[in-house]
């Protein structure tokens, strides 16, 4: 059995989880989420505690009870915690903002990017070259930081675009006569 699936969840306080069939609903002080588990893998609510069991003992239900194992803790630490990721832009003019429900980013293109904040995220900005994302689901908030650093990565012969909060840029030395 996977060491990761092994392990129980152990559930906080004002953390519900409610399991119905193969469906796992986690609600908190944050909001809600749901996650249907695969049919190879059996989820119970013990004493306070979230287990993930494999049905047999074939090696796709031994690694999906570490990945379901893996997905619930992550949906109780967002229901309680909530999950960010901050993004740094780096280039003489690059800037952000958010109005409203978009991002608007200037990032050295002719025109200004506009960025949708989809519904679940929370996007501040603290200064023009400082972007957070905020959410409840681990996978959206890495996924809309991907989707913004996607508009200008980090090139690598001066480092300006947009990284992740203390991601390295290895740079390259340019050609030389």
């Amino acid at each position: 059995m996977s060491r990761v699936g092994k392990a129980p969840i152990t559930v906080p306080q004002g953390v519900d989880v409610a399991i119905s069939g193969s469906r796992v609903t986690i609600k908190g002080g944050k909001g809600s989420l749901e996650h249907d588990a695969h049919g190879l893998v059996t989820v119970k609510l013990e004493d306070g505690a979230v287990t993930v069991t494999p049905n047999d003992e074939s090696k796709a239900a031994n690694a999906l009870s570490g990945t379901t194992r893996a997905i619930l803790q992550n949906m109780v630490t967002g229901v309680s915690a909530g999950f960010e990721r901050k993004l740094e832009i780096v280039g003489v003019g690059y800037r952000a903002q958010v109005q409203g429900s978009k991002l608007n980013l200037s990032l050295g293109y002719s025109h200004p990017v506009e960025f949708a904040i989809p519904e679940g995220i929370a996007i501040e900005t603290p200064s023009q070259t400082e972007v957070v994302v905020r959410g409840i689901d681990k996978q959206q908030v890495g996924q809309v930081a991907a989707n913004i650093r996607a508009y200008r990565r980090p090139e690598p012969y001066k480092g300006k675009g947009v990284r992740y909060s203390g991601e390295q840029i290895v740079k390259k030395e340019a050609k030389k006569n």
